[in-house]
């Protein structure tokens, strides 16, 4: 039997049990496990882990632990740049897009609305979603925690909020894109792209009393779906106002 001690910090105490939250603990294990085995064996995803001190020097994922070590793990970090001491971090995502799991269906419907470009699907497998996530370097959100520790996924986030304008500010918050978003720019039944159009061009699709108050008019280029500033377009811009508050 071999002993080290351990402390995670931020966020990623969300998923420990709250007797050894916030601080440093002793564990015991057998044999030589990897850092990642270690750190995903308290439930904490490797995909949402930034930075991993053993004895105050970076360590990979695959560094083996044979026992007296000290080892500190963190989350993402907002105002410290440590990419260049990093050995976990997956390069930097030159665009934000993401895959949702099957139970984040409204989640997916507001990020779209907010400008990202987002998959979901209802009967998508968790196969398909980590698959998807690390072949396309798609964000891949969902409520799952083993679904994040699948080898494959590299960039992800298990939400913590159940609802679902929370869910929409937390990621947001977590991955600090509230100056990224392109509001109603997507369609937010098929993620296709909106182009405006001229209302004599959608004229005969629209309903009479939209005729007559609406001139201003977006189409999507992948399910023809027609989009206008109604009182769902109000809604949901105050939706995003206070996504984006500090409040």
């Amino acid at each position: 039997m071999s002993f080290l001690t351990i402390r995670f910090y931020g966020g990623l105490n969300y998923f420990l049990p709250p007797q050894i939250r916030q601080i440093p603990f002793r564990h015991s294990f057998t044999g030589q496990p990897t850092v990642k085995d270690l750190v995903e064996s308290f439930g904490v995803p490797h995909a949402e882990v930034d930075l991993i001190l053993v004895d105050g020097v970076s360590a990979r994922f695959d560094r083996q632990l044979r026992g007296g070590e000290k080892v500190s793990v963190y989350p993402a970090f907002r105002s410290i740049d440590v990419s260049a001491v990093t050995l976990v971090r997956p390069e930097p995502l030159t665009e934000i897009r993401f895959v949702l799991d099957v139970h984040l269906g409204k989640l997916a419907s507001y990020l779209r609305m907010a400008g990202f470009d987002t998959l979901y699907s209802s009967s998508a497998l968790d196969s398909e979603l980590a698959e998807r996530s690390a072949l396309e370097r798609r964000i891949l959100l969902t409520f799952d925690r083993g679904l994040l520790k699948r080898k494959n996924v590299m960039y992800g986030y298990c939400v913590r909020s159940r609802d679902p304008a929370t869910q929409l500010k937390e990621v947001l918050n977590h991955f600090g894109l509230s100056d990224s978003l392109h509001p109603f720019s997507r369609c937010m039944i098929c993620n296709g792209v909106l182009q405006h159009v001229a209302k004599d061009e959608v004229f005969e699709r629209l309903p009479e009393k939209v005729r007559e108050y609406a001139d201003d008019f977006t189409v999507c280029r992948g399910c023809g779906r027609i989009y206008w500033k109604g009182t769902h377009f109000e809604r949901m811009s105050e939706l995003i106002k206070k996504a984006i508050s500090s409040e």
